[in-house]
């Protein structure tokens, strides 16, 4: 009976280690003062607005981990695509969005 409690356990840890969330996901407020969502989605992550006039929709994909992420980012305003990246750090995510990799705007979000 022992036995079983440490296996279970021992399953348990394994389980939880292997289910650990990046630090990207989840809800953000962004420069604008939307909300965002970032979750996972076809082996990356899709950042989709859940406030605001672009409500519902998908305007990112990123990959990576361990707090950096490199992707595409669309400015729903413009509704033009650029590539981009993110950055974690605590609770601020720096989204950076370039043309040709030179032209880059940085807004910082908020981790809701």
């Amino acid at each position: 009976m022992i036995r079983s409690f440490i296996l279970a356990g021992a399953i348990a840890v394994i389980a939880g280690t292997a289910r650990a969330e990046e630090p990207i996901v989840g809800n953000w407020k962004t420069a604008s003062g939307e909300t965002a969502v970032i979750a996972a989605c076809g082996g990356g992550y899709c950042v989709t607005l859940k406030t605001g006039k672009y409500s519902g929709r998908k305007i990112g994909t990123l990959a990576g981990s361990g707090g950096s992420y490199s992707g595409e980012i669309t400015d729903p305003v413009a509704d033009k695509t650029y590539s981009g990246s993110g950055e974690v750090s605590g609770n601020s995510l720096k989204m950076q969005g370039c043309v040709l990799k030179i032209l880059c705007k940085t807004q910082t979000w908020t981790r809701l």
